[in-house]
């Protein structure tokens, strides 16, 4: 049976994965408003967020798309995606942007005014990660970066300022999502070589590629730690790290240098409990915090 339109375009965004940021951005506003001494952030704030961060995801990964066409051509693991088959065009997928785009800036506008200036800065970084892996072997710090301004950019929508105390939030989750695009990136080593791009695993083997992603793991861990004692939060949240550092550490358990096998299981099923269950350990503390 032929996919419909809808099918592929959610496929070439990989829509699901919006579950990956979007937790920490909505941590990031529940901090904000409780922080700010706000109360809670209103449901219009919450659905602009919401609207904001799909939308510039959607348009980050649509313009990935576009920028490695060739790349995804000639990828035996990427070449059945929507733009190599032909079953989305190029012209299409530049359409869609411009529209994820507008919609982004909607938001932006509907929120406050710093967070309408600074959509354009958002957007240059989105879009800048997609040609990091021509020049850099840490491109995946680089998307994590693109993911990591998610808390702050949901406190500048919920106050209209920005506390520094965020921007250890941002480092974890830069540092987390670095950490599984190294692990992911290790499926394409053979390729990289093939096609001069670059990566942590096609520099240092997979081997080494392994135990960087666990050292950028456990700074996520400590990073929550201090993040949690900057805004005295109760018991809920300390809990809530202890549960993502068995979530990464079971990650880990499942990927070996000699067999990739279950690096899918460890990329998608156990990232989204480790967004959603922090969401929820975290939100939990915010309800019971005392600011």
């Amino acid at each position: 049976m032929k996919r419909n339109r809808i099918q592929i375009v959610l496929e070439m965004i990989k829509f699901e994965h919006s579950v990956f940021a979007l937790p920490f951005a909505l941590t990031g506003a529940l901090l904000a408003a409780r922080a700010s001494q706000n109360g809670w952030p209103s449901l219009r704030q919450i659905a602009w967020i919401v609207v904001a961060m799909v939308a510039a995801r959607s348009a980050a990964m649509t313009i990935n798309r576009i920028v490695d066409l060739r790349y995804d051509r000639e990828n035996p693991r990427t070449s059945k995606r929507a733009l190599a088959t032909g079953d989305l065009s190029v012209s299409f997928a530049w359409v869609f942007t411009i529209v994820a785009v507008g919609l982004f800036f909607l938001a932006a506008w509907q929120l406050n005014r710093l967070a309408l200036e600074l959509a354009p800065v958002a957007l240059a970084i989105l879009f800048f990660y997609s040609f990091t892996k021509r020049f850099t072997n840490w491109s995946h710090l680089f998307l994590g970066f693109a993911l990591g301004i998610s808390p702050a950019a949901a406190w500048i929508a919920v106050t209209g300022g920005l506390d520094l105390r965020i921007l250890i939030l941002c480092a974890a989750v830069t540092l987390w999502v670095g950490g599984f695009d190294v692990l992911y990136a290790c499926q394409d080593v053979d390729y990289d070589l093939r096609a001069g791009l670059f990566s942590v695993p096609k520099r240092f083997g997979i081997a080494q590629a392994l135990l960087i992603a666990r050292a950028m793991h456990v700074g996520v861990v400590a990073l929550l730690a201090w993040l949690a004692a900057s805004f005295a939060l109760p018991w809920p949240a300390w809990l809530g790290i202890a549960v993502v550092a068995v979530l990464l550490t079971y990650e880990h358990s499942l990927v070996r240098a000699d067999d990739l096998s279950k690096l899918d299981a460890a990329f998608f099923a156990v990232n989204g409990y480790i967004s959603l269950l922090f969401l929820l350990f975290w939100g939990a503390a915010t309800a019971v915090w005392h600011v």
